[in-house]
């Protein structure tokens, strides 16, 4: 691997205009057939296998006039202070509105009018009222005039004196001003890579290239969207991992050319160890990552296949630019600027390995003796107090988790926004007025197994009483506000009934009665005839999270134990990659716990500006696995595979410690912080979800960087000493070699004589 690496980097270092040209050309190309493609489909949710879905599917096929699929938007009216709805000069204003939203525009497909059945529509009281609005196309096609035709709509009923807000998917959600968070990202990598290179040029490497493999990666997503069925919001995780990903993997190799120009060696020999090594790193790397996105397809959830596909496919452009055009671009840069200061060894004669061995101890020595840096001095701190260290970590981190054991996952709903949101406020006057369960009403479907009677009429009448059979059933059950009477198909064959829930959509007893609900609807399906199934959005909610949950530890599993084998080959050992995988568990384990802590109990929620704290996004979980496992193996195998490679070379395992922090510490430790800060940029955005996403994947990389492979590893290191090293003699034999550690390139290749323009730098 190393060897092959080696001459791809040497190879692309000479050929630098060509290898230039053929990215510039790939991206250009990208670019023209992204802008040309037909317009990617609208964003579809589904759940194959699961009752909601089944339900749902049945709807669009058994009331295709209702336009099951459409978006809906849930307009509340309040009467003014001391009248009612039912108040002359309040009806004809609420009326008017009625009217207005149905001809607002031709995608609307109808309005309910409250006063056609008040007593489902209109508040006990007689102060608040709720019309829906159906359209005929999905949430997200749901044009701008149409946004801005509701928001008229409503804006001049409050002119008359009304209350009104609006909620539901039909309702535009309000952003702050968009790239916030990638900007703060971007400008804090640069000041890190400016600090780690002490060089503009050195530092804008790893942001042009990283930006060139996301922009390619990008428009490959949108050019293939009408193809596979990507939509606009499948890129978002691409372009977010292969941005952070992309700045890191160029970040290293840049850094180890830096090294090797620092060890006398001439730009082009340099280039090619550099991709060997350090190149090696990024690949093993890369596919950790790959391995741990494409893994999201056991889910089963088609969204999420969709997003970690082609956020893995993005990872791989990152990697090829990474181990192709960057050494191009170091042939390009300035020699003095791309050099590093350093003490210059030259080589006038191939050397032995034996001399390579000897010559490699004697260096590293002569280096641990002169002007230790901090990752050195951090190293030999940790070799001295192993244990102390070791304690201090785990238990820190297990402090840290102990709120995880109260994990609450569900989904975002209207009752988590912003409480200025016009979603947010139409949800608590909905809950004020007809009680919290309203927010989450549950669709019963009812079809029957026989036509009950001949012609459409008579069918019709049996679907309408075994629904309205199974409603009065359904209505008894502890739990239930209320559940309207059964409508019937045109067909005849079956009919759906509402039932509204005492209890709000995200609260454990709601979820406890759709399961109540379902074990009821199977007793009652032998003595109706029919087929009884519940759907609705919190049915769909609550599917969702149970489906997440029983791919948990599937997906797990499967990551863990691809890059478990994949760890194993490359640093041939069995203790190597059993460590990075506890360590990846618990730093995961903290981060879920400070989440909790935040979003769930509230912990500083003014801090961070959260209005409503409350369950834990479903998603959560699964999605930080499957992100942050990729990141920490990217760590693991930058920071170990430099300690590798001085213990396959002859050093101690202490020593290999040493060398490891002294090479990949700061490097490591810039990457940590460039991920982190470009994560951390999203906390300042107004959507609580968007907040969480940035936080938990922030002190995630926080807790496994800094705690977990800084501080954990190299006390495990420094206790296990050779035994971490150890591989079965069998096993040893089974397993590919690869070469990461470069060893082949010591004994292969000789350190030539450096131009006279590298006496230069220093």
């Amino acid at each position: 691997m190393a060897t092959f690496l080696s001459k791809l980097g040497r190879l692309a270092f000479r050929r630098k205009g060509v290898t230039l040209l053929l990215w510039l050309l790939a991206f250009v190309g990208m670019g023209v057939a992204a802008s040309s493609a037909p317009t990617p489909p609208a964003d579809t949710f589904s759940m194959p296998g699961t009752e909601s879905q089944e339900a749902f599917d049945l709807l669009t096929e058994k009331f295709p006039d209702a336009s099951v699929d459409g978006a809906t938007a849930r307009v509340v009216v309040r009467a003014p202070q001391g009248t009612k709805i039912t108040t002359p000069s309040t009806r004809t204003a609420v009326e008017r509105l009625v009217t207005g939203l149905g001809t607002s525009s031709p995608q609307v497909v109808g309005v309910a009018d409250p006063y056609s059945s008040p007593a489902v529509s209109i508040s006990e009281d007689g102060t608040t009222a709720y019309m829906v609005v159906t359209y005929k196309v999905p949430a997200a096609a749901v044009d701008d005039k149409a946004h801005d035709a509701l928001d008229a709509a409503t804006e001049q009923a409050r002119e008359a004196g009304l209350t009104v807000e609006a909620g539901g998917d039909a309702v535009k959600i309000e952003q702050a001003m968009g790239g916030t968070g990638e900007q703060i990202g971007i400008l804090v990598s640069a000041f890190v890579l400016v600090l780690t290179f002490g060089s503009m040029i050195a530092a804008g490497m790893p942001l042009i290239t990283a930006l060139i493999g996301v922009g390619i990666g990008i428009s490959g997503i949108t050019a293939l969207g009408s193809t596979f069925g990507l939509s606009g919001t499948t890129g978002t995780l691409a372009m977010m991992i292969g941005l952070a990903v992309g700045i890191d993997y160029a970040l290293f190799i840049v850094s180890r050319f830096r090294a090797e120009r620092a060890e006398g060696r001439t730009p082009e020999e340099a280039a090619g160890r550099a991709v060997g090594t350090a190149g090696s790193a990024v690949v093993f790397a890369g596919l950790t990552v790959i391995v741990a996105l494409a893994g999201l397809a056991v889910v089963n959830i088609p969204m999420l296949t969709k997003m970690g596909l082609a956020a893995a496919g993005t990872v791989a452009v990152a990697v090829l630019v990474a181990i192709t055009l960057v050494p191009a671009l170091l042939g390009l840069a300035p020699v003095k600027v791309m050099a590093r200061k350093g003490r210059l060894r030259y080589a006038v004669k191939p050397l032995s390995d034996r001399q390579r061995r000897r010559a490699a101890r004697h260096e590293a020595k002569a280096a641990r003796n002169t002007k230790p840096n901090l990752g050195t001095r951090w190293a030999r701190y940790v070799l001295r107090h192993p244990v102390v260290v070791l304690l201090v970590g785990v238990i820190g981190l297990g402090t840290i988790a102990v709120p995880a054991a109260s994990l609450e996952l569900g989904l975002p709903g209207e009752g988590q926004m912003s409480t200025q949101t016009t979603q947010r406020k139409a949800y608590d006057l909905l809950s004020e007025s007809f009680g919290p369960g309203f927010n989450g009403p549950l669709t019963i479907t009812v079809q029957t197994k026989s036509t009950g009677g001949a012609g459409t009429a008579g069918a019709g009448a049996g679907a309408k009483a075994a629904g309205d059979t199974i409603g009065k059933a359904l209505a008894r059950t502890p739990g239930v506000a209320s559940v309207s009477p059964a409508t019937a198909n045109k067909a005849g064959d079956t009919a759906i009934l509402t039932v509204v829930p005492a209890t709000g959509p995200t609260e454990k007893k709601t979820e406890e009665l759709v399961h109540a609900l379902r074990d009821i609807a199977d007793d009652l399906e032998r003595s109706t005839a029919s087929r009884i199934l519940v759907t609705g959005q919190t049915a769909m909610f609550i599917d969702f999270s149970q489906t997440l949950d029983d791919a948990l530890l599937p997906y797990l599993a499967l990551v863990v134990g691809l890059a478990f084998l994949l760890l194993m080959v490359v640093f041939r050992s069995v203790l190597v990659p059993l460590k990075a995988a506890l360590g990846f568990l618990l730093s995961v384990a903290a981060a879920l716990g400070a989440v909790v802590a935040v979003f769930q109990w509230g912990w500083l929620a003014d801090v961070f500006g959260i209005d409503a704290p409350g369950p834990i996004m479903s998603t959560m979980p699964i999605f930080m696995i499957g992100v942050v496992f990729g990141l920490a193996m990217d760590y693991e195998v930058f920071l170990v595979s430099r300690m590798r490679e001085s213990y396959a070379r002859g050093a101690r395992p202490g020593e290999a410690v040493v060398d490891g922090f002294r090479y990949g510490g700061r490097v490591v430790g810039a990457a940590a912080v460039i991920m982190m800060s470009v994560f951390s940029g999203f906390i300042v955005e107004d959507n609580d979800f968007v907040k969480m996403i940035g936080f938990a994947l922030a002190i995630a990389v926080l807790f496994d960087a800094f705690v977990v492979r800084m501080a954990i590893v190299p006390a495990l290191f420094a206790l296990l000493g050779r035994s971490a090293w150890w591989l079965p003699t069998w096993l040893d034999r089974i397993l590919p070699r690869v070469d990461v550690e470069g060893e082949k390139l010591a004994t292969t290749q000789s350190a030539p004589r450096a131009p006279r323009e590298s006496t230069l730098v220093g």
